[in-house]
């Protein structure tokens, strides 16, 4: 094996922004600060965040009146 071609393995600490740090070996070395982590990820904790549509929702019945025509005729 040549001899110095190979990154150096240092201390690396990831800080997420919820506040999780997190210290591993990388070829990186340093601080990394991090935007989700396993603590705080919707994936891994369980909670979901739901996005509230209900403005949409509203901007098209006021745009296209409350119901909706998708071309079937009525049962008579």
């Amino acid at each position: 094996m040549k001899k110095d071609i190979h990154p150096k393995y240092e201390v690396t600490t990831f800080a997420c922004a919820c506040g999780s740090v997190l210290e591993t070996r990388s070829a990186r070395g340093g601080r990394v600060q991090v935007d989700l982590c396993s603590s705080c990820h919707p994936f891994f904790t369980g909670k979901q965040k739901f996005v509230d549509v209900a403005g949409r929702i509203d901007r098209f019945k006021k745009k296209y009146g409350e119901t909706v025509n998708t071309g079937k005729k009525a049962a008579k």
